[in-house]
């Protein structure tokens, strides 16, 4: 696949999957945020960004939007994968994806691939240890959103 930057028209050389399709969709969703001068301090801007990059997986992912001072996106990454109803999330990770990236915040989010995005217990305790975590190195956890069919945010429940 291959575009022309003047027109943002999009050319597939090949059959593509639906599953592609949606993957290429997600990129350049992600490049236009990305571009964007806007900072993401709305969880409605927030959690629609989040929705389309996780909402079609089959299995648990867990990312971190790693923002700068001003709360506008430096990345998006993916880091840990798990099963249907799980994913090990290492709060060493995301501390050394922080410093990489030169971050000044973060926004949390995973999938419940159920659809249903009700934050479980294990999800508040791996926020509440990513939160300490990060606080160590004064990197504020701005929000934990949990995308299924709808989105959960944590900062709207006050559960940060």
């Amino acid at each position: 696949m291959h575009t022309t930057n003047d027109r943002e028209a999009y050319v597939c050389n090949e059959p593509m999957t639906a599953r592609e399709v949606l993957q290429k969709a997600s990129e350049i969703i992600a490049q236009r945020y990305a571009r964007q001068s806007e900072p993401f301090t709305s969880p409605t801007l927030t959690k629609e960004y989040l929705q389309l990059k996780l909402s079609n997986y089959d299995r648990e992912v867990f990312g971190i939007m790693l923002l700068d001072s001003q709360h506008r996106l430096i990345e998006f990454q993916e880091l840990f994968q798990g099963t249907i109803n799980a994913a090990a999330v290492y709060p060493r990770e995301i501390v050394k994806a922080v410093i990489q990236a030169n971050a000044a915040a973060v926004i949390l989010t995973h999938n419940h691939p159920s659809g249903i995005p009700e934050p479980s217990q294990a999800d508040m305790r791996i926020t509440e240890k990513i939160k300490s975590c990060l606080e160590v190195i004064d990197v504020p956890v701005l929000d934990h959103i949990v995308v299924g069919e709808t989105c959960v945010s944590f900062a709207e429940r006050g559960l940060l």
